[in-house]
């Protein structure tokens, strides 16, 4: 019997027999992570709906943080050299995941829209256009990264060691973008046709095997050959590479949610131009918002490999917390897609305030977890301890705004679900490079606070975005935003 305590949702008013049903926690969990059967999210209890497509997604993007932890430890053992080389082209990949971002926030709005409207061709043919045009970017831009990885480098502030030694880890990462577009844009379909499970399924082959390899690659023992920081990205590249082919599979195969055939791959530019419109926007969005990041770091290498190391192992750490919450807020998304495309919006905004509430409780935990273990947590990466109380101080501090950024991830992306990409680019603009940047450089030079003043505006701009993104969500003008 069920436990009451566990009961997710009061049911929606529906004439549908389903939406009456009271289920456990734990049933919906286990029904969720089998992914056997496909569920109409436009109707039912909101709780069990965002649950079921939250908990293959929390799951999946949990192994990706499992991934970026222990990518992390490994590489500490090399030194501050190797870590700042690793957090230096980090810097240049967020270029390519707010393009794969962007394009995956396209595929999603589209196919979700689609879905709700009972149009499964129209959501076929969307998924097939977007893959297009993934591999067409990814073929252009691999190219160009594999070539001038080591003058990124330099252009970013590396010093010639970092240079050195990251150059190998720099041009394997820049040159497999191919995987990280790929594994992106059709992991969004997923998302938004409501397979949440198939994306865990994508994500946690490839991050198992990157896990498994890492170490064997870095260090070389037996067989191995040891690669040192350059194994750890032969080990990301060919895990994600493996998951992005399993991916495409999956989506032709015969039974999918979005029914993908080989007709589907002849270029239809009206729908492409669709795509294109909404990712335009969202990959300016997101190159906004990353690239406020590139400006911080450049801003903490004038500080030293010490404070930069520092930063990049906290902020592996603070991955681990938020890439979680991305499961809730793109459950979020898929959810506002889909009930705007069944005409249903109060169910899209209840939707979001419910997955909202969800994460402010879970990222609120964790952060009162880093601020109080910030210390411990750190000696587990470092015993360096420069590195280690640069790395404790972004810890806590960053973690103080937690509890808001909770908000603001769901808000973000339940924007980019209903198709206005356009009001969360606005919004990033103002708080990462209006705001955060010069702030960053105000409080570290002006007011001599170093890179505390960095980990103090990163704080800062997070919490704004989120106050600024409830105020705008409550005028209610994404709910009739047509895709």
């Amino acid at each position: 019997m069920a436990d009451p305590a566990l009961r997710l949702d009061s049911p929606e008013p529906s004439p549908t027999a389903d939406s009456a049903e009271s289920v456990s926690f734990w049933t919906i969990v286990k029904e969720s992570v089998r992914g056997d059967v496909h569920h109409d999210f436009t109707v039912g209890p909101i709780g069990r709906a965002i649950l079921l497509l939250a908990v293959p997604m929390v799951l999946e993007v949990a192994l990706e943080s499992i991934f970026a932890v222990a990518d992390i430890f490994w590489v500490s053992h090399l030194g501050p050299d190797a870590v700042a080389s690793v957090g230096v082209t980090e810097s240049l990949l967020t270029m390519i995941y707010a393009l794969a971002m962007g394009l995956g926030i396209g595929a999603t709005a589209v196919v979700a829209r689609r879905i709700g409207e009972k149009d499964p061709e129209g959501a076929a043919r969307a998924a097939a256009q977007a893959l297009v045009l993934a591999l067409l970017v990814s073929i252009v831009l691999g190219t160009i990264g594999a070539l001038l990885a080591p003058r990124l480098l330099a252009l970013m502030g590396a010093t010639p060691s970092v240079v050195a030694t990251g150059r190998g880890y720099a041009t394997i990462m820049l040159g497999g973008e191919a995987a990280i577009i790929v594994l992106f844009v059709v992991n969004a379909v997923f998302r938004g046709a409501g397979d949440a499970a198939i994306a865990m399924r994508v994500l946690w082959l490839a991050n198992i095997i990157n896990i498994i390899l890492g170490p064997l690659l870095i260090f070389g023992p037996g067989p191995f050959p040891a690669l040192g920081v350059t194994g750890a990205a032969v080990a990301t590249t060919l895990g994600r590479s493996i998951g992005a082919i399993y991916a495409v599979v999956r989506l032709f195969r015969h039974g999918s949610r979005v029914p993908v055939a080989r007709r589907h791959l002849r270029m239809d530019f009206g729908v492409m131009r669709q795509i294109l419109a909404l990712s335009g926007s969202a990959t300016l969005q997101n190159v906004i918002g990353m690239a406020s990041w590139v400006g911080l770091v450049r801003i903490l290498a004038g500080f030293g490999s010490d404070a930069l190391a520092g930063y990049t192992i906290a902020v592996r750490i603070i991955i681990f917390a938020l890439l979680p919450s991305w499961g809730l807020s793109n459950a979020a998304a898929t959810m506002v897609g889909q009930s705007l495309g069944a005409k249903k919006p109060d169910r899209a905004e209840r939707s979001v305030w419910r997955a909202g509430g969800y994460n402010a409780l879970f990222l609120t935990a964790v952060g009162i977890l880093f601020f109080a273990g910030a210390p411990l947590i750190l000696r587990a990466f470092t015993s360096d301890p420069m590195v280690t109380d640069f790395g404790v101080r972004c810890l806590r501090i960053v973690a103080l705004g937690f509890p808001l950024y909770a908000y603001g991830m769901v808000l973000t992306q339940s924007f980019n679900g209903s198709g206005d990409t356009w009001t969360p680019t606005w919004l990033n603009f103002v708080c990462f490079w209006v705001f955060e940047i010069p702030f960053a450089w105000w409080l570290a030079h002006t007011m001599g606070l170093g890179p505390s003043g960095v980990f103090w505006a990163i704080m800062a701009s997070f919490s704004l975005l989120a106050v600024a993104s409830a105020a705008v969500f409550k005028r209610g003008k994404w709910k009739t935003k047509a895709v």
